[in-house]
């Protein structure tokens, strides 16, 4: 176990390397900018669908307003995507241009959303249709984001441009500079529009999806099922954070799926579509990835080390709402041989008997988008529709779970166990060959902590910025910071985000701590950390784990830096 351990970490830069792809990163943190509107929007679609369960409607005029707001926000979520994907695109495409040869990010929002527009919508009596403006979009998103930037990076690199007078003031010259390549761009979009109505008579959304059909039925199997969550584990397990690398690929189908089960349902039919984004957050990744929810509650109930049983009472609570890296790093459980097995395993029953409980059981599938951090069972209960049979899933995960994971626990407790009382014995013969000395605290300390609080306060406010994938591990260590600095009376600021969407705010943070779940992306924030004069840290597993459990230890790990 250990060899094959061995081999499959080598694997790890190419894992890395493909993490950073410019194009992966742009839809992931697209999505995550995104984000925000669809959860706004998940909450209006809930008030507006779930009480129809328990048998009560709304009255109409407040029906037609809760189903405006949502199709209004979640309606228009593709064309939000298609502008969002392409200013980060921009963003990873400028880091690699020359400095006087910079793509306007502005613009090039602008240019795919009217781009988007042409390839999704089709005229109508009355209107146009939005059928295609929606999640059904989201494919149209990134190949328009894709087309748009490529296009103003050959136009920028060529100098493509009308060309003003040095004397025309910046923000004009500007705007003549980017005429020539958001024409190119929507003309592009326009053409391909009318090449696709020739041929197929829909529109280039329509086509998209139609053509991708087979591939979405594929992956909703359950091979495709197995695939895409083993994989997810596995790149984790690795230590390149998967769902970075995996979602990204199945982000239009999971949102299509969610919307289509829902109009499925409200039309009085089964929502029937597997793949979602709940299948991911609360089934795949139940509890975090490698599907670890029950993970903390069998060390502190079945665990005798030390070790363990000190994990399982420090992380169960982080676990259990989907920050499982307190559990991950500190068992520790990546690249630890004792739980490849189950970290792969778990994760594929679980969506097995997901799909089983559908496809066979008439279990209705995740008809709304609820955030993340939702705890698995209230996700997995609330998403369908709060049946019975999803009750009955949630108990009988945990149970399988449990079953999956405890004889593997049980082998990696037993050898810290035998691993602990040799430690202990040797601590005994070492005490008693020593001789016996009084020792008191030095009767300085407290005066010298005064001191460097003292002297700490007299110094600017150092603003601190925790990156991870979603914005909940980093906030364990952005928590800690603050506790460590009012405790001490150190002068940090610390704030929590997401990597993808610290660009906008990162030129206010004097120092910018990446989570070991982002470490792959150092090199690529290292370039607009560096411009900005701003201190950059990457840290890794077990030393992150030990910075948010330890305040003082975290506040050192930041003053030390100056």
């Amino acid at each position: 176990m250990n060899t094959l351990i061995k081999q499959i970490e080598k694997g790890k830069p190419l894992f890395d390397k493909i993490a950073r792809n410019m194009y992966i990163g742009a839809i992931r943190d697209g999505f995550l900018t995104a984000m925000p509107v669809i959860l706004f929007s998940s909450i209006f679609i809930l008030f507006a669908a779930v009480p129809e369960i328990f048998g009560y409607a709304w009255p109409e005029p407040v029906s037609a307003w809760l189903w405006k707001v949502y199709g209004y926000s979640m309606g228009i979520v593709g064309l939000l995507v298609a502008a969002t994907t392409a200013r980060c695109l921009t963003e990873s495409v400028n880091r690699k241009m020359p400095d006087t040869r910079r793509i306007n990010a502005t613009s090039t929002m602008l240019a795919a959303i009217v781009g988007f527009l042409l390839l999704t919508t089709t005229q109508i009596e009355g209107g146009v249709s939005m059928d295609y403006m929606g999640t059904k979009g989201i494919l149209v998103s990134f190949i328009v984001a894709f087309l748009t930037v490529n296009i103003y990076k050959f136009c920028v690199l060529h100098n493509i441009t009308i060309k003003m007078p040095k004397e025309v003031p910046g923000t004009i010259s500007q705007t003549f500079k980017d005429v020539f390549p958001f024409a190119f761009s929507v003309f592009a979009a326009a053409i391909l529009d009318l090449i696709i109505r020739q041929l197929f008579a829909v529109s280039f959304a329509e086509a998209i999806i139609n053509l991708l059909q087979p591939l979405f039925s594929a992956a909703d199997g359950y091979l495709g099922l197995a695939l895409i969550y083993g994989a997810m584990a596995f790149f984790w397990f690795v230590g390149v954070h998967g769902p970075s690398i995996v979602e990204p690929a199945i982000a239009a189908i999971i949102y299509v799926n969610v919307e289509t089960n829902l109009q499925l349902y409200m039309a009085g039919e089964q929502a029937s579509n597997v793949l979602t984004t709940g299948l991911g957050h609360f089934l795949g990744t139940m509890g975090g990835t490698g599907a670890t929810l029950v993970v903390p509650y069998l060390f502190m109930l079945f665990a005798k080390s030390k070790q363990l049983k000190a994990v399982g009472k420090a992380s169960f609570v982080p676990v259990s709402f989907g920050v499982n890296e307190p559990v991950l790093f500190a068992a520790p459980m990546i690249l630890n041989p004792y739980f490849l097995v189950p970290f792969l395993l778990a994760p594929i029953v679980n969506v097995w008997a997901f799909k089983f409980f559908v496809d066979v059981l008439g279990m209705n599938s995740f008809m709304y988008v609820l955030p993340w951090a939702t705890p698995a069972p209230i996700g997995i209960i609330l998403g369908t529709g709060m049946g019975l049979l999803a009750i009955a899933l949630t108990f009988l995960l945990i149970v399988v779970d449990s079953l999956i994971y405890l004889p593997f626990i049980k082998a990696y407790d037993a050898s810290l166990v035998e691993a602990e009382a040799l430690a202990a014995a040797g601590l005994e013969e070492e005490t008693a060959a020593r001789p016996v000395v009084e020792t008191l605290a030095p009767a300085g300390k407290e005066v010298a902590v005064q001191t460097v609080a003292a002297t700490a306060a007299d110094q600017k406010d150092i603003n601190v910025l925790v990156l991870c994938a979603g914005a909940g591990t980093s906030a364990m260590l952005a928590n800690a910071l603050k506790e460590g600095a009012e405790s001490y009376g150190f002068p940090i600021k610390s704030a929590a985000g997401a990597y993808g969407s610290h660009y906008d705010i990162m030129q206010n943070y004097d120092v910018i701590v990446l989570a070991p779940q982002v470490n792959s992306y150092y090199e690529d924030i290292k370039e607009d950390s560096d411009r900005l004069g701003i201190k950059l840290l990457a840290t890794k597993g077990a030393e992150y784990i030990k910075l948010t459990r330890d305040p003082k230890m975290a506040v050192d790990f930041i003053m030390a830096q100056f």
